[in-house]
């Protein structure tokens, strides 16, 4: 069992490495076609309007994929404030709840995305003239990636050594 969840964690550490890369590129890439747009309408005088949209759904991915990489470092909006001031007794049970909430969240969050992005194939984008469904997919995929990620941390903070810190970021784990 222990190299099982050591394995998965492992698993999981390097599934966010690959989506923080993922969000860097994607930030990148809308720096890029926000200037290249700004470029085009006010230097080249061109008149392009798709950079706008294109420059929302590369916005949309990755803030959306940033989740999973915020839950994976317990950097997620949490009750930090409220933990500090409890005594390391209770911390544990309460961060437990409030994971086993989270991973219900975001696993409710991945059925209904599903749900709504086979709607969006139904639906065009303005401009491009595309599905809705690539844009829309982008709630299924953070969602199911957040919930494993806070369950990577869940499990380890449940099976770790007792000297360890309790709600620390995956990273951390060894």
């Amino acid at each position: 069992m222990a190299q099982a969840l050591d394995t998965f964690l492992r698993g999981c550490r390097r599934l966010n490495r690959w989506v923080a890369r993922l969000c860097a590129l994607l930030v990148g890439a809308m720096v890029l076609i926000v200037l290249f747009g700004v470029l085009a309408r006010y230097v080249l005088e061109l008149g392009i309007t798709w950079t706008e949209e294109l420059a929302r759904y590369v916005m949309i991915w990755a803030a959306l994929l940033a989740i999973s990489v915020g839950a994976a470092n317990r950097e997620h909006i949490g009750f930090e404030l409220l933990f500090s001031a409890l005594p390391p007794r209770l911390q544990r049970p309460l961060r437990i709840l409030l994971d086993l909430v989270g991973i219900g969240f975001f696993v409710f969050l991945a059925v209904f995305g599903v749900g709504m992005t086979v709607r969006g194939t139904e639906q065009y984008a303005t401009i491009f003239g595309m599905s809705m469904a690539l844009p829309f997919a982008s709630v299924p995929v953070a969602a199911a990636l957040t919930a494993l990620q806070s369950l990577a941390v869940l499990l380890r903070d449940l099976y770790q050594p007792d000297d360890a810190l309790p709600g620390a970021p995956l990273e951390e784990a060894a």
